[in-house]
């Protein structure tokens, strides 16, 4: 991609999105691409889906590397931001958007179903925010996004406890690292889609189940551009005074 001296480039910037393979995660590394990014597409177990995205980004004259590393553990994030550290020697921004979920209320839940949600969701966040911020802290410089959810300001609608908390855990962290982060020269802001249309979506709420969604959404269903959009914003020097903040991007379903 060509340079710009644009305030929403990402020239040359070195930007890791957890969960790349598919739906939001790809979305976003494609919008982070086109802004001039390199991005580490992570994936867990899913070489073939997280190739197709790195592809995508490569058609479109932008640049990709594909990383394998389950972010729910402590040792493979580890070893991921050193071999980030190793190749690339700074990370400019983190995208904490890998998340699972399940369709299940709180009669079907049993604790092996909550603790491997939180897990990916929230533990997972944690654990790669802790790496990228020791890199960046010797830049003095970076940007952390974190992904949660409109489930944590208004409760998962069709019942997944375990989400809603992860989502709303995301939203504490957001929080905390900010204040941590901002001496540092570190931003750190999530976004909190709301109905958005990626195949996850049909799995967990069925066709019917969208249709009432999408009618209770004044904008629709939004696409998953709509979320690299505003990750792009926030990774961007167009923000650079924003920090601790959540962007609801959820085409007016839920007002805060």
């Amino acid at each position: 991609m060509p340079e710009t001296s644009s305030p929403f480039a990402l020239n040359s910037k070195i930007a890791l999105i957890t969960g790349a393979s598919s739906g939001l995660g790809r979305a976003t590394a494609e919008v982070l691409a086109e802004c001039g990014a390199h991005v580490i597409v992570n994936h867990c177990k899913q070489p073939e889906a997280a190739a197709v995205t790195a592809e995508s980004i490569a058609r479109n004259g932008g640049s990709a590397s594909v990383v394998e590393a389950d972010i729910s553990s402590e040792s493979a994030v580890n070893e991921l931001f050193g071999q980030i550290q190793r190749e690339y020697e700074r990370l400019d921004i983190l995208v904490n958007n890998a998340g699972i979920t399940k369709a299940q209320d709180i009669f079907t839940t049993s604790l092996q179903d909550w603790e491997s949600i939180l897990a990916v969701n929230l533990t997972g966040c944690f654990l790669c925010s802790r790496g990228a911020m020791e890199l960046m802290r010797r830049q003095k410089s970076g940007r952390i996004v974190n992904l949660s959810s409109v489930v944590a300001h208004q409760g998962s609608l069709y019942g997944p406890v375990h989400y809603a908390a992860s989502k709303s855990g995301i939203l504490g962290i957001t929080k905390s690292l900010a204040r941590t982060g901002a001496p540092l020269g570190i931003n750190v802001n999530a976004v909190a889609p709301g109905i958005i249309e990626t195949e996850l979506l049909f799995r967990t709420h069925g066709e019917e189940g969208v249709d009432k969604l999408a009618a209770a959404t004044p904008l629709g269903l939004g696409k998953p551009r709509d979320v690299g959009l505003a990750v792009a914003f926030l990774s961007c020097e167009a923000s650079r005074y924003i920090t601790g903040t959540t962007l609801d991007v959820n085409g007016g379903l839920y007002f805060r």
